[in-house]
């Protein structure tokens, strides 16, 4: 019922910036709570922020608290990660996540991205 894409992906320098986009396809994207998730090479997928229906309550992992926005825009189907001061260790493929409750455990969400590659350089 719900489709996800990710965009945005890249290589950006350490101290950089990058901001992901992830668009919903359906006219019920307003009744999710969204989350975004990474994971680096031979690691599991880790919480990175995860923001309410209507974007009034926001949570974010501790490695990016700080760096990382999460946002949306129900208008236009799409939920936003801005990154700044992007660290090498950030580097990692990135998925967007819909579901009926904001949590940082992915198990919980219902559908998923295909993901988009963020490389971050020393």
């Amino acid at each position: 019922q719900v489709q996800l894409v990710e965009s945005g992906g890249g290589l950006v320098q350490a101290g950089g910036s990058l901001r992901l986009s992830c668009a919903a396809s359906g006219r019920t994207f307003s009744s999710y709570a969204m989350g975004w998730f990474r994971q680096a090479p031979g690691k599991e997928r880790d919480f990175v922020a995860a923001i309410s229906r209507t974007g009034s309550t926001t949570y974010y992992s501790d490695s990016v608290k700080g760096r990382f926005t999460i946002s949306r825009d129900n208008a236009k189907n799409t939920v936003y990660l801005q990154m700044n001061s992007l660290k090498p260790e950030d580097t990692a493929v990135f998925y967007c996540a819909a579901g009926g409750v904001v949590t940082n455990q992915a198990s919980v969400y219902d559908y998923w991205g295909q993901g988009t590659q963020v490389t971050v350089s020393s």
